[in-house]
């Protein structure tokens, strides 16, 4: 009796199985990534042990039991902390702070009484202490692991049953059981394999650093990101020394939240009010510049819009934007010429968001407009206006989400008027000026009342 074909062509970047060899991945599409493995034989059963069946009612597990980390940023960021047993991705370019703030947190951790253990394959004991010292942290109660293999340390992992361990970085550690180089795909997948077992198995928090490659994704396979629990990425706001924090994937939290820090001589400093960050105050009235505010999950900051609008010279009008929708704008232009009467068919239209965050909000499309009717009309817009609302292709004004926390928000922060859709609501400290459409828009500026 013959054999059954026991060759099978695994994907090294998906793991999509595939009977035949192909060129290319059906799954994920990567060229050159199907190797041959060699299946057991078929048909042979094994005596094993049935699997332990666990009474979901009988558990006793509450949100209470997250770990914070006093770190008020990340722990929004986070859901309210660490979950025990969880593991975690960090990522982000290099050099923008990754290895200060895991620093931070695993002295915060050790400050509650917590064993931490940081290993790093990038560093020896001595540059980690020199870099714990000029950020000022107690380090006397985390303890440093100087070693590379997986096994090794899951032994050490075992024996100790530590509360938070930090990998720096899971691209230089490698497991002796199977082929490759530290840093290959087959070992960045095992080694983040058994780190997720040792989490699950002794309620272990670890955290994994993971590098960038230069298209700005996460170096190792894809299956990586879908292994953890939580994939965080630090990323440059483009202005100063800030950075903003934000969950991709998160199994025990909302992605939607962000956190706002600032990097100093001694490491990471929160910004718990962001608008401080995004908006200037001092720089008095200016044409093209309107305040608006943007809602990161449940938290609301003001950030401020401007527009250039200049003649176009040469060619077609240009459309250019920083930190803003380029697409969206070709939409809002289209609907200022058609509905509202002001031409950009001959006008360069230059959009900038002050602070180099990247934002994907609709609600500031009536702010965008104001900016751009005020530049190409020279007139200055009070800075003490607050415009919020989504404009449709009719040249309507839309409500937006959670419109009532964008203008609590503004009050908080002095202002006096605030441009918003024709809706039912009130404000005790802020004079609303309702619009149904640009048409209403229009008239307000004529009247020049409060917006001046």
């Amino acid at each position: 009796m013959s054999k059954k074909n026991n060759k099978i062509f695994v994907c090294s970047k998906c793991g999509a199985q595939s009977l035949k060899w192909s060129g290319r991945c059906l799954e994920c599409e990567s060229w050159g990534s199907l190797e041959e493995k060699i299946l057991g034989d078929e048909g042979r059963e094994l005596e094993v042990e049935s699997a332990h069946l666990i009474n979901l009612s009988e558990l006793n597990f509450s949100e209470g039991k997250r770990l914070k980390t006093n770190i008020s940023e990340l722990d929004r960021v986070l859901g309210g902390g660490f979950i025990p047993g969880s593991l975690l991705l960090f990522s982000g370019d290099p050099g923008i702070g990754k290895s200060t703030m895991l620093a931070q947190i695993a002295e915060t951790i050790s400050n509650q009484e917590k064993k931490v253990y940081y290993l790093s394959g990038e560093e020896s004991a001595s540059q980690v202490k020199n870099r714990l010292e000029r950020l000022n942290c107690d380090f006397k109660k985390i303890g440093f692991l100087n070693e590379n293999d997986v096994e090794k340390v899951a032994q050490r992992l075992r024996e100790d049953r530590p509360d938070l361990v930090i990998i720096d970085s899971i691209q230089t550690v490698y497991s002796s059981l199977f082929p490759g180089e530290a840093g290959s795909l087959n070992q960045i997948r095992a080694s983040t394999v058994k780190f997720l077992e040792l989490a699950k198995k002794y309620n272990i928090i670890i955290c994994l650093v993971g590098h960038i490659t230069k298209d700005g994704q996460i170096a190792g396979p894809k299956t990586l990101e879908h292994i953890v629990d939580t994939v965080i990425y630090l990323e440059n706001s483009k202005q100063g020394d800030y950075r903003v924090l934000r969950a991709v994937k998160n199994r025990f939290g909302s992605i939607n939240e962000i956190g706002i820090f600032e990097m100093t001589g001694n490491g990471f400093k929160e910004i718990k009010n962001p608008s401080s960050v995004f908006l200037e105050e001092e720089i008095g009235n200016q044409t093209g510049s309107v305040i608006s505010c943007i809602m990161e999950g449940t938290r609301p900051f003001l950030l401020e819009i401007q527009a250039l609008v200049t003649k176009t010279f040469f060619g077609y009008p240009q459309r250019k934007t920083s930190g803003y929708d380029l697409n969206r704008l070709q939409v809002l232009s289209s609907v200022l010429t058609k509905k509202g009467g002001i031409n950009l068919s001959n006008q360069d239209v230059i959009i900038n968001v002050v602070g180099g965050i990247k934002i994907n909000d609709t609600g500031l499309d009536l702010a965008l407009c104001l900016s751009i009717i005020s530049s190409i009309l020279n007139i200055k817009i009070n800075r003490k206006l607050i415009v919020l609302g989504e404009l449709g292709l009719g040249g309507e004004i839309r409500s937006v989400s959670k419109i009532k926390e964008r203008l609590l928000e503004a009050e908080k922060l002095g202002f006096k008027e605030a441009i918003i859709p024709n809706i039912k609501i009130n404000s005790k400290k802020l004079k609303l000026i309702k619009v149904r459409n640009l048409e209403d828009l229009l008239k307000e500026i004529k009247k020049g009342t409060e917006l001046l």
